[in-house]
């Protein structure tokens, strides 16, 4: 008699993805969560010629899940015409994070704060690369 164990299912390809987007969303929040309530950095900035934006936890949330939505549809499209998906992403992904961070040196606001929102983008880069590149090698 043999006995047979099962191994756990291993997560869909979309499965995976939403759930990085959603932990992208979640580290960005907690980032802001200690940056702005806890340590007392208000996310105020200010463009040029353009009146001073407060950013609270739903524009967190909206700036850090559009990028991951936009990421994936991107990875989806690519996974379509090339089959080095996976690498033509990643260099891509880390050639917008890095862009990302101009718009930081050109808005007035404290010290903190920039350095606040500047974590917020390296934590959303954090999720989703190495999240979105795991699932890249899947095959359907």
């Amino acid at each position: 008699m043999s006995v047979t164990t099962a191994s756990p299912p291993v997560p869909s390809r979309l499965r995976t993805r939403a759930l990085a987007v959603a932990g992208a969303v979640a580290a960005s929040l907690a980032v802001w969560a200690v940056g702005e309530p806890l340590l007392g950095h208000d996310l105020v900035v200010a463009a040029p010629d353009q009146r001073p934006m407060d950013l609270g936890a739903s524009q967190i949330l909206v700036f850090s899940l559009l990028p991951g939505l936009l990421g994936w549809a991107l990875l989806a499209v690519l996974e379509r015409v090339t089959s080095r998906a996976g690498t033509v992403w990643a260099v891509l992904a880390l050639l917008v994070l890095a862009l990302s961070f101009a718009p930081l040196l050109s808005v007035e606001a404290t010290g903190g704060s920039k350095a606040v929102l500047a974590l917020t983008h390296v934590a959303v880069g954090a999720v989703l690369v190495p999240a979105f590149l795991r699932t890249t090698g899947a095959r359907r």
